[in-house]
Order: C-alpha cells, then structure tokens, then sequence
C-alpha cells in the first residue's frame, strides 16, 4: 500500500456536519479526503477523480445509498463502505447485495470508522499468493489470472469489487481445497461473530453470480456441507 497521503478518500453525506467531522478526522490521519453532499454531487466528483474508497451514507435525499451503490458497480469497483443508522440485518445484506464492501451503523466512534477503512484497504490484492499452483484457473469459459488477480471472460475483464477480488485470491490458493465461514471472515480481516458469517454468505451469492451459468446449481464456487465453500475451477 502507499503512503497513506497517496489514498483519496470520497465522503458522501447529507449532513453538513458529519460529512465535515469525518473529512477532518480522516485527514487528521493521513488521508487525503474529498466530500460530496449527496449522490448527484458524488456523481460530478467521480467523472473527474478516481478514489481509493468510498465512505457512503445510506439515508440521503433523491437517491438512497444502496441505489446509488448498486449503479457505481455497473462500472467501477471502488471499495464502498456504507454509513447506516438502520440497525436491522436486512438493511444490511441489501447493501452487500447492492455491491457495498462492509458497513457500519450509525452513531459510530470514529475510530471505528478509520479501522473499517484501514481493513477494507489492506483486502485489496498487492502480492501474488505464495503457492505452487497454477497461475491461471479456467472455469467454463472464464479464466482467472492468479497472479493479476483479475477474471476474464474471453477478452472481455469481469470487473470484481475489492471483497470479491479478495475471496478470489484467498480460494484460488486454496484450490479444492473447503475453507469454514469463520476462516474466510478472518482472511478478510473482520470481526467475528454470526451477522459477519451471514455476510459472507451475500458475498458468496454476489461473486456465483459472477461465475456460474447457473448461481443457484454453482458448479465452480460449491458449497462443502459442513465444511464451507470451495474453488474447484476445471
């Protein structure tokens, strides 16, 4: 990872305040942070900039978070951390299903966010997996390249969100081989506890839909009764 005055963050918010709080925050540790007050702003800022992630409030006015989420991984995959004051698990998977990377409800300490980002950042690739195995694993007519952590369909990219890319690297080194829920939360630098488990779940879904012909019968990322998920390319 660069230094941390090289990583541009994009805060989106409706709350002056809070926007203004988490900019300062952020920046009073090392970041570098641009703020947008809602999603058509956000919208004006990305045609122009690129981040590193995305800080992005869920309950603003005109176009909700989740939507807006759900429209930026049609063509980008920036990290998305989404900021909620809705508690409910259901709120939460469908901002995981919208494409989101972690959320984390509000009132928060800020602390808690800079850990947040600090681990969503430290999930992006940087270093091909230490194995012995095959740089490139062919699944049906996509072909994942280990050592670029990128998938393909012919010569078309898939374009993977930074948790997806991070499940790819973490199976393709463990080729046939069932990794638990709790394994993978803990790859993924999260913390423990079901609702985590739960999540991996939806990002399961997400990367099959990705990968199968048919998500519901998954052919390449199984499910081991017991045991997990496993990566069994062909």
């Amino acid at each position: 990872m660069s230094e941390l005055a090289d990583i541009h963050l994009l805060v989106v918010d409706d709350d002056e305040r809070i926007r203004t709080l988490i900019q300062k925050f952020l920046i009073r540790h090392g970041f570098c942070v641009s703020t947008a007050r809602d999603a058509a702003h956000a919208r004006r800022i990305l045609a122009g900039l690129e981040f590193d992630l995305i800080v992005l409030d869920v309950m603003m006015p005109g176009e909700d978070g989740i939507s807006f989420t759900a429209a930026l991984r049609e063509s980008v995959t920036t990290p998305i951390l989404l900021l909620t004051a809705k508690g409910e698990t259901n709120d939460r998977i469908a901002g995981l299903e919208a494409g989101a990377d972690d959320y984390l409800t509000k009132p928060f300490e800020p602390r808690e966010l800079l850990l947040r980002i600090n681990a969503i950042l430290r999930r992006m690739p940087q270093n091909p997996p230490e194995d012995d195995g095959p740089r490139v694993l062919h699944l049906g007519p996509l072909r994942y390249d280990v050592d670029r952590g990128e998938l393909w369909h012919g010569t078309d990219p898939v374009r993977l969100t930074a948790t997806e890319s991070q499940l790819m690297r973490i199976f393709s080194g463990r080729v046939g081989e069932p990794i638990g829920r709790d394994k993978l939360v803990e790859d993924l630098g999260r913390d423990r506890g079901q609702a985590q488990e739960r999540a991996i779940d939806v990002q399961i879904t997400r990367l099959r839909r990705k990968l199968e012909a048919d998500p519901r019968q998954p052919r390449y990322l199984q499910t081991v009764r017991g045991a997990g998920y496993m990566l069994a390319p062909d």
